[in-house]
């Protein structure tokens, strides 16, 4: 199998990957929607970096050590579970919020760094890496040179993936302008971030 072969198939599989629904999905929808685009795509970019430092640590070693330590991996597990579900709260609480004053206390920054450390938290990102990638890496070529850069055909179909969810989210955001309609929308929106973390917990279990 050549290399442009390879990367042809891995993207198609990357791409197949990144339409399930996951924790990425779910918490860029809930932030286009509560939150606004903008917003929403400070977290792309945020998710974007966590995939490039796992994909980089991934063929560094570093995430066949963690899969292979049970406790290392439960611990990276449950750390993004909490967090998850920290985000979860974090929204119910400011659902009351007017859109005018969320946006006053929100931060581009804010919203980068969450996305970047939901992916930092994502064992399954590393178990991909070291799982999936390796099947289109060919015995022809240098390893790390093919891992690094099919790493970065993934993150960039993902960061293309997750940006069409936040154009899409973000045509909900004329629903808030009711206050009661965005009190609603909020705490759903919450509550299913909190389901979200609940079904990770549970799909990264093994």
């Amino acid at each position: 199998m050549d290399l442009t072969t390879a990367a042809i198939e891995f993207a198609v599989a990357s791409i197949l990957i990144e339409l399930t629904p996951g924790p990425n999905m779910a918490y860029l929808a809930v932030v286009a929607a509560a939150q606004g685009r903008r917003y929403g795509f400070a977290a792309v970019a945020g998710v974007a970096l966590g995939l490039t430092v796992v994909g980089l640590l991934a063929a560094l070693g570093v995430g066949a050590v963690i899969a292979a330590s049970p406790v290392m991996y439960q611990a990276l597990r449950w750390g993004g579970v909490l967090y998850l579900l920290w985000l979860a709260w974090d929204g119910w609480r400011d659902a009351g919020e007017s859109i005018e004053h969320a946006a006053i206390g929100s931060s581009m920054a804010r919203y980068f760094k969450r996305g970047l450390i939901t992916n930092l938290l994502n064992p399954k990102a590393a178990v991909f890496y070291i799982a999936v990638l390796p099947g289109f890496v060919t015995t022809d070529y240098a390893v790390m040179p093919q891992t690094i850069w099919l790493s970065m055909i993934y993150v960039a179909v993902a960061t293309g993936i997750h940006a069409g969810i936040v154009l899409l989210a973000g045509t909900a955001r004329p629903l808030l302008e009711d206050p009661r309609r965005s009190l609603i929308l909020r705490r759903a929106l919450a509550l299913c971030l909190a389901g979200i973390a609940v079904w990770f917990a549970w799909k990264t279990r093994g």
